[in-house]
């Protein structure tokens, strides 16, 4: 039986994703530059590149090798696509900065309050 959710298309994305990495032979790396040069070809909103940012910190992938795979896909996409991508990339990332820069204003903020009740 199914079970009952807030967030039931995050949750059947998230479960993708997992059953994709267990299944896959790419290393990290590899798999995180491939599924953005899909991203490129299906001309995908930040959104989408988005969820890409914690798991390309995490494989230690360069801005350097992101632009590659730009490059790389360049001639099958077309330039259109590719400064699409440019600009959703740029736009996931001032968003992922955002939310770091919340997260930690709201973990100062916690732990001022928590020395003050001390």
């Amino acid at each position: 039986m199914p079970t009952t959710s807030d967030a039931p298309v995050l949750d059947t994305l998230a479960a993708m994703t997992v059953d994709s990495l267990e299944r896959c032979g790419l290393d990290e790396r590899t798999l995180i530059l491939t599924r953005i040069a899909a991203l490129v070809a299906m001309d995908a909103p930040a959104i989408s590149y988005l969820a890409h940012v914690d798991p390309a910190v995490r494989a230690n992938l360069t801005t350097e090798q992101v632009q590659d795979v730009l490059v790389a896909v360049a001639p099958v996409v077309g330039t259109a696509r590719v400064m699409a991508a440019a600009s959703h990339i740029a736009e996931a990332l001032g968003f992922a900065v955002a939310l770091a820069e919340t997260e930690a204003e709201a973990i100062s903020g916690a732990e001022a309050r928590g020395r003050g009740k001390s």
